[in-house]
């Protein structure tokens, strides 16, 4: 069992966000204590989640109003035991700039939704899309680690 997991996409916006805050309020609901947050590989420090990550969000009771962006470095893959990330290629990248992360690299859809496309500058159906395959993934993840 994992103590920390860092969810990683590109700007750290849209996917990422939405997915630290969706993994933390599921394994809260169960009752278990894991620290959870999230980065981008290209992020765009400083700025909140999409407005259409915020909408999707809270339709589903949950705020990522408090969020803020920040920059994949060596210090958080470090830093957290398992990494997840929204599409194969940010695996690979991220084992590239940090070998030292390679076994702790995995796709957040490993379980079966597969690659989670960026719904960056797309209508919110691709946010709800986005959604509903974070939300699969977490169950998935939760169901085989915790």
């Amino acid at each position: 069992m994992f103590s920390s997991v860092l969810i990683v996409c590109v700007g750290n916006i849209c996917r990422s966000p939405m997915g630290e805050y969706l993994f933390s309020d599921k394994l809260a609901a169960r009752g278990v204590d894991v620290s959870v947050a999230s980065a981008g590989i290209g992020a765009l420090v400083g700025h909140g989640a999409d407005p259409h990550a915020v909408t999707v969000m809270a339709e589903h009771g949950i705020n990522v109003g408090p969020h803020r962006a920040r920059q994949l470095n060596a210090e958080l893959a470090t830093q957290y035991e398992l990494i997840l990330v929204m599409e194969e290629w940010q695996r690979k990248e991220i084992e590239s700039l940090y070998p030292f992360a390679r076994g702790r690299v995995h796709s957040m859809g490993k379980w079966g939704t597969g690659d989670i496309g960026d719904p960056y500058r797309k209508p919110i159906g691709a946010f709800v899309e986005a959604y509903e395959k974070i939300e699969q993934a977490c169950d998935e993840w939760c169901k085989k680690v915790w």
